[in-house]
């Protein structure tokens, strides 16, 4: 391999009460895809906006081939052909997707702007390189999250000028097909011998497309692993965490009972079609698909944010009217949402205040709040979630990824639901929050709670969930159990590969074609 294309070498940097970066360092090799993990907190994040010059470092030194970077600020890491492709998205809600992909790059004609040109770029962009098609006269603020990150993806490598691409979990939001094509574009920048970094949560990523790895712990690199195969995970778990890890799903002791929810032939006219489905009392149950198969669609008019326009939906063998989300809250059906950060807090205000925000009228009297009973029920939330750091009045924008989910998952336990609809609920979450969660979800089916768990990680559906529903093209075409279920058979069905599966001892086939 060659050499360095980037180092970071003993970067420090301090926020108030914080040290986010205590001697860290990286370097990253001319065609390497160099993956950077850690836990929430870790520093990651904080490392690559000292890269990309949005935070300045406290002392350190970053070199790019060889030449030291003294002056970091956005522009110039752009001169110097540094991509970032963030976890947050950052587009503007009303620009089409070509004025997103070229903002600040625009290309100039000679009667002013190519539009033209700069669509047919932005098209073939999507085509060739990501192999998919997305209308590039569409809004952003009409996509999907997943088709969001490809706009996103296309902006940082459009102009086909970039020495080290910098991915910051550029997966999370996207199913398993998506993920396929971001990973063959990589390996195109790998052959073109563009230096990369690949900061993800899911090991299985950074096991499969990674030719070294960097670990971080509280904001220094305690390991770096040169060689990289599907047993190096366990390693480097334990190296993440600094401690051993026990298995990742836990061990079940839910049981089904009688039917709770049940839909029958709903309907949005647009997106997903003649859906059927039951959900028992503590019962987890799955649904897989692909962006565009209906599975966001369907979750999202499950908890009255989309209108069905035909089918039933009953609760307890009563009709369940939705025409807005609080009508299913009333009732005990709750979304924990797949945008935590844009629908699941508001980031400015407390932890405590979080918690409380949907039942209010509990912990008030004659209008007014009752402080004292609200600090109450939230110090008792978070001691049961572990909830980091224990402080009610933490404000929800600084906690950690695992952490903010804890604390709308609080929430709902606040009120008793009977319903938890979680929409891609680990996306973002480091090893060891995951581990949490997932224990906190079999422990509410256990208690008799009916789960619905939307992913598109397929090992989390199997690890978690009692059956999976697969959707395509807005239609359930299969329902498996998951007992005996592999990952590459639940892919097969998901991409379309499998037609019909028998794993796991019984499987339908609905709605096909």
């Amino acid at each position: 391999m060659a050499g360095p294309v980037l180092q970071m070498r003993d970067i420090v940097k301090t926020f108030p009460g914080v040290r986010a970066l205590d001697g860290a360092s990286i370097s990253v090799s001319e065609g390497e895809i160099h993956g950077l993990v850690g836990e929430n907190g870790a520093g990651k994040s904080t490392v690559i906006k000292v890269l990309a010059g949005v935070y300045g470092a406290d002392s350190g030194s970053v070199t790019l081939d060889g030449q030291p970077l003294t002056a970091i600020t956005p522009a110039n890491v752009h001169d110097a052909g540094i991509r970032f492709i963030h976890q947050d998205l950052h587009l503007v809600p009303h620009f089409t997707v070509t004025e997103s992909v070229f903002m600040g790059q625009e290309v100039a004609g000679r009667f002013g702007l190519s539009k033209r040109q700069m669509r047919n770029m932005a098209e073939r962009f999507f085509r060739e390189v990501l192999d998919i098609e997305i209308g590039c006269g569409r809004l952003i603020r009409d996509l999907t999250t997943a088709e969001r990150k490809l706009v996103q993806i296309a902006r940082a490598l459009i102009d086909d000028k970039a020495r080290l691409v910098v991915f910051d979990e550029p997966t999370a939001p996207l199913a398993i097909g998506e993920i396929e094509k971001v990973f063959a574009a990589i390996r195109r920048l790998k052959a073109q011998g563009i230096a990369m970094i690949y900061v993800s949560h899911y090991l299985s990523e950074i096991t499969e497309i990674c030719d070294r790895v960097t670990v971080f712990r509280n904001g220094k690199d305690v390991a770096v692993f040169d060689k990289i195969s599907d047993d190096s995970a366990e390693d480097i778990i334990k190296a993440m965490v600094g401690r051993e890890l026990g298995q990742l799903y836990p061990n079940r002791t839910h049981a089904a009972g009688e039917p709770l929810l049940s839909v029958r032939g709903l309907s949005d006219g647009n997106r997903f079609f003649d859906v059927d489905l039951t959900l028992r009392r503590g019962e987890i149950l799955g649904i897989a698909g692909l962006i565009g198969s209906g599975r966001e669609e369907l979750v999202d008019t499950l908890y009255g944010l989309r209108k069905a326009k035909s089918g039933t939906i009953e609760l307890a063998d009563l009709p369940l009217k939705l025409s807005k989300p609080a009508d299913a809250v009333g009732k005990g059906v709750v979304l924990v949402p797949r945008d935590r950060r844009g629908d699941g807090l508001v980031l400015a205000m407390n932890v405590m205040e979080n918690i409380n925000l949907a039942s209010l009228e509990e912990v008030s009297k004659l209008g007014w709040e009752m402080r004292g009973a609200a600090r109450k029920r939230a110090e008792k939330l978070i001691g049961d979630l572990d909830i980091r750091p224990t402080n009610p009045d933490a404000i929800g924008q600084t906690l950690s990824g695992g952490n903010q989910q804890k604390v709308v998952l609080g929430r709902w336990l606040a009120i008793d639901a009977r319903v938890f609809i979680l929409d891609e609920p680990t996306a973002g979450v480091d090893v060891g929050a995951k581990v949490e969660i997932y224990q906190l979800i079999e422990d509410l089916a256990a208690k008799g709670a009916g789960i619905v768990v939307s992913s598109s990680d397929p090992g989390e559906l199997i690890g978690l969930c009692d059956r999976i529903l697969v959707m395509m093209r807005g239609r359930i075409n299969h329902e498996i159990g998951t007992q005996g279920l592999s990952i590459d058979q639940l892919v097969a069905m998901t991409t379309g590969a499998a037609d019909f599966s028998t794993a796991g001892g019984t499987a339908r086939s609905a709605h096909a074609g």
